[in-house]
């Protein structure tokens, strides 16, 4: 495993709505590939792993050493599965701002949506 240290300059702004649409539909189609040939179990990997999530952004053509790819990439992949969640077997929660004070909510209402045990 190959180890080190990034920096990132901190960059204030959005991403532009063409190039956000554009990061959308090619999630989409990443996203569907890999599950389908894979998994879902096998894709959180993939995505759980920081060097294969910054190069899965950069691929999605946001910059490579922007401060918002994080939120930016996950926003993108959120509106691509919409409306395929069930579909999928995956689905993304939370968001920005005050619509990540709804991510609790959110997962709550994919597991009464799915029949997932989420009692403590």
């Amino acid at each position: 495993m190959h180890r080190g240290i990034a920096t990132f300059t901190l960059d204030y702004g959005r991403c532009p709505p063409w190039l956000f649409a554009r990061m959308v539909k090619l999630a989409r189609i990443i996203v569907v590939a890999i599950i389908d040939r894979f998994g879902q179990e096998e894709f959180l990997r993939r995505l759980s792993d920081p060097v294969w999530f910054q190069s899965f952004g950069s691929l999605l053509a946001f910059d490579w050493n922007a401060s918002g790819l994080t939120t930016t990439t996950m926003g993108a992949l959120k509106e691509a599965l919409f409306g395929m969640e069930k579909e999928l077997g995956l689905f993304v929660a939370g968001g920005k701002g005050k619509t990540s004070k709804k991510t609790p909510d959110q997962i709550l209402f994919w597991g009464e949506k799915i029949n997932l045990d989420l009692s403590p």
